[in-house]
């Protein structure tokens, strides 16, 4: 494969859509690729550990490695909940020799894309309906009713900007997406 150190993957996709498996079925599969670890002012959740699934900072220190040119890209998702690709991440990354794959929100994801045009893939998880979305949420246990519709409405505002992405993989079964981004992105890699 062709500079795949040069490349990035871009998958975006409204919260409970199937990115994360997704992702984690890709990075199983043997492409070269290694996920960048996105920083969050969030809270962690219990099966979550620091520098694997996030790097978990505070807001203050994170608006101050924003202040610092410490980013890529930075969004504030939520009020005082951040999220952000850091620098250091992509250096890690290309330094290993595998192209960088993003599980990223959908204007960090556009912004990304933006900053590296062609090396770069976005891919757009959409679910089947916003009702399928709300009853993968409910499933995981983890939202309250507020968090649930903050969700929810987050998730009609992301939809809006699926046609922004290089490719919309519809997650109705979860296998035919996994086989069917696997295919996108490796075709992308031999570029």
């Amino acid at each position: 494969m062709n500079n795949v150190n040069e490349k990035v993957v871009i998958v975006c996709a409204p919260s409970g859509s199937g990115k994360t498996s997704i992702v984690k079925y890709l990075l199983d599969s043997g492409l070269p690729l290694a996920l960048s670890v996105s920083a969050t002012s969030r809270t962690k959740r219990a099966q979550e550990s620091d520098g694997k699934d996030y790097y978990f900072i505070s807001a203050d220190e994170f608006r101050a490695r924003v202040a610092n040119g410490e980013f890529l890209e930075w969004q504030e998702v939520y009020e005082n909940q951040f999220y952000g690709t850091l620098l250091a991440e992509l250096d890690r990354i290309w330094k290993a020799g595998n192209a960088v794959i993003f599980d990223v929100d959908v204007l960090g994801g556009l912004n990304i894309k933006k900053h590296f045009g062609d090396k770069a893939l976005s891919v757009f998880i959409k679910p089947p309906t916003l009702e399928c979305l709300r009853q993968r949420l409910l499933g995981r246990g983890t939202e309250t009713p507020e968090t649930l519709k903050k969700r929810l409405d987050k998730s009609e505002f992301e939809l809006s900007f699926e046609d922004k992405f290089d490719k919309i993989i519809l997650n109705d079964t979860l296998s035919v997406a996994q086989q069917e981004a696997y295919n996108l992105i490796s075709g992308f890699l031999k570029q």
